[in-house]
């Protein structure tokens, strides 16, 4: 059993790293000014399990595989860069037409909605194509993991689950932070463009970040 002021430092950890914005937070908040609360909430739980492939990965091996092979690695942030730079491409562009459009209804149409299921399946690639979440898990949870407390892979699927879980809480608050910004802004058709041009930007930037990314040393 882990040592209960060690899972407390844990925590108060996973909670401080919960609250940094990330590509998640970023996608999150841009489904959530574009699609309203569900949205938000559904490609929250999408990210979480993203981040719960990686904690599952990184308890059999499979991370640790990937980020000790360059090529690998470089291929994963890659694909992830790319996705997160398609993302912040297609809000940007979806916005900039909507300037164009009857004034009429043009607040909440930039960026169309694209329904609870899609926005929960784009979550979950944004956080599984993101190799710096496994390096995380890899430098960060083995620090808490106690070999004489019992099975290491468990106390690693614990110790992660604790923090995917953090995380999309956080995520939820965003969402719900965002949605009230959508309404308040429901009635500014300019400002409302210009709140998705800014997460398109961020999500774009996180991308081009996630592409200069180097991979830990070993």
């Amino acid at each position: 059993m882990i040592d209960p002021m060690q899972l407390a430092l844990y925590v108060a950890a996973a909670l401080v790293f919960a609250a940094t914005p990330g590509p998640g937070i970023f996608y999150v908040a841009a489904r959530s000014l574009a699609g309203g609360k569900a949205e938000g909430i559904a490609s929250s739980f999408g990210t979480g399990l993203g981040g719960m492939a990686h904690v599952l990965a990184g308890s059999l091996g499979v991370s640790a595989v990937v980020l000790a092979s360059a090529e690998l690695f470089t291929v994963f942030k890659l694909a992830g860069a790319a996705y997160l730079v398609w993302l912040g491409l297609r809000t940007s562009l979806a916005a900039r037409r909507d300037a164009t459009a009857p004034i009429a209804g043009a607040g909440l149409a930039a960026t169309p909605p694209v329904g609870a299921r899609r926005a929960f399946r784009e979550g979950v690639l944004v956080e599984t194509l993101n190799p710096k979440t496994a390096a995380f898990f890899l430098a960060f949870v083995p620090q808490f993991v106690d070999p004489a407390a019992g099975s290491i892979a468990a106390q690693f699927v614990l110790l992660g689950t604790i923090s995917v879980a953090l995380n999309t809480l956080a995520d939820i608050v965003v969402a719900f932070a965002a949605n009230g910004i959508r309404t308040g802004a429901a009635a500014r058709p300019a400002l409302m463009r210009r709140l998705q041009q800014g997460s398109a930007a961020a999500m774009i930037a996180l991308g081009v970040g996630l592409a200069l990314a180097k991979r830990p040393a070993s």
